[in-house]
């Protein structure tokens, strides 16, 4: 798992007038709207006595802890602490972690980390929202007990369709069965430093009950995925100049074994609210396909070397992918789980946020990190 990036917190329909906690990381969070209707993210530890303001209630612009009463402020910022008395002054260290929040397609995102504004990677963009003439999306969440890593390497994985989903493949049954060539694509959405993206066409059944096809008399389609960053991934089917599937998947790791996926699938048919169902009730089939799969992986962990799995050139993607991930944690992103659960029960940490760049002297420590 590993810092300075974007994750999504949850659905922006789900924040409404009461805190909701949210694990991330491997941490807990607090979201909340502030009396102004801002959505925010802080940590959910109260600096006090460990209380989790999640627990408590929305007063005045601020978040209320309810074991004594100190309320935060969307930046973290301390305004009261009752046993002080009304006009106390506040210590600078009574300060929770605040976390950029924005809120996109209908998700809220938060940057966990504590890197400025300008070095920030970029939230995956989402542009078919804007053409709703064209366009139409659903919405989908879910959880399971697999690695985000395993999960964004399943999305680059372009030889586990023919095996894992019958509506996509031949079930395995073709002989002459194998994965074409990949086109990479370094510069996807502008942003080369944060991931790169693949183009290759694949057979698959002709159908006319599953969806449309490009051709009557043939069975190959043209597929893309892509990342940015080591949580947000792309997918686009094409099955013709005016069908087409476009999914973007921003996931959220829990822990290190356990995931929360937000899947937007934008679609250039079936444009009838009245399919909406059906496309989610189809996307979660596929989905459930791969998680069959993943939740089953050993180790559950992405390896530590790429000698201790057999790749071939088809896992041309997930290797890149693996070269990302080595170079943020050289950066000191990767947060080392292991030294966590070490002081699992004793010791709170929190995440660090842009602030901490700012102000010494916070009461919390921040999560162990590993570069090496």
């Amino acid at each position: 798992m590993y810092i300075n990036f974007w994750y999504p917190v949850l659905l922006s329909k789900e924040l409404k007038d009461a805190p909701i906690r949210v694990r991330m990381l491997g941490q807990n969070f607090v979201a909340f709207r502030d009396s102004k209707g801002k959505a925010n993210t802080l940590s959910d530890i109260c600096p006090h006595r460990g209380g989790a303001l999640s627990g408590g209630i929305i007063k005045e612009n601020c978040i209320q802890c309810p074991y004594h009463g100190w309320r935060f402020d969307g930046e973290g910022h301390c305004h009261r602490i009752p046993s002080l008395g009304k006009d106390a002054k506040i210590p600078v260290r009574a300060r929770v972690d605040a976390y950029p929040t924005e809120e996109r397609y209908g998700i809220v995102f938060a940057f966990l980390g504590d890197l400025e504004e300008q070095e920030r990677p970029p939230i995956m963009p989402v542009n078919e929202l804007d053409d709703e003439q064209n366009w139409r999306g659903n919405w989908l969440t879910y959880e399971a007990d697999m690695n985000f890593e395993r999960s964004i390497e399943n999305g680059l994985d372009a030889a586990h369709n023919e095996f894992v989903h019958p509506t996509h493949g031949h079930e395995g049954k073709e002989d002459d069965y194998k994965v074409n060539q990949l086109d990479f694509v370094e510069n996807m959405f502008g942003q080369k430093q944060w991931g790169f993206g693949f183009w290759h066409a694949f057979n698959s059944p002709a159908s006319t009950k599953e969806g449309p096809q490009i051709k009557e008399e043939s069975d190959q389609r043209m597929a893309g995925s892509g990342i940015v960053g080591p949580n947000q991934m792309w997918t686009y089917i094409v099955f013709n100049e005016n069908s087409e599937f476009r999914q973007y998947m921003f996931e959220c790791p829990v822990e290190q074994n356990h995931v929360r996926i937000f899947l937007i699938n934008m679609r250039k048919m079936m444009l009838d609210a009245n399919m909406d169902k059906a496309i989610a009730d189809r996307c979660m089939v596929i989905a459930k396909q791969d998680i069959v799969i993943l939740e089953q992986l050993d180790p559950v962990l992405t390896p530590a070397t790429n000698s201790k799995e057999l790749l071939v050139p088809a896992d041309e993607p997930c290797i890149k992918y693996r070269k990302l991930l080595k170079g943020w944690k050289k950066k000191g992103w990767k947060i080392d789980s292991n030294e966590v659960n070490k002081h699992l029960g004793k010791k709170a940490f929190v995440i660090p946020s842009p602030d901490r760049n700012q102000q010494k002297g916070w009461v919390l420590d921040t999560v162990p990190l590993s570069s090496s």
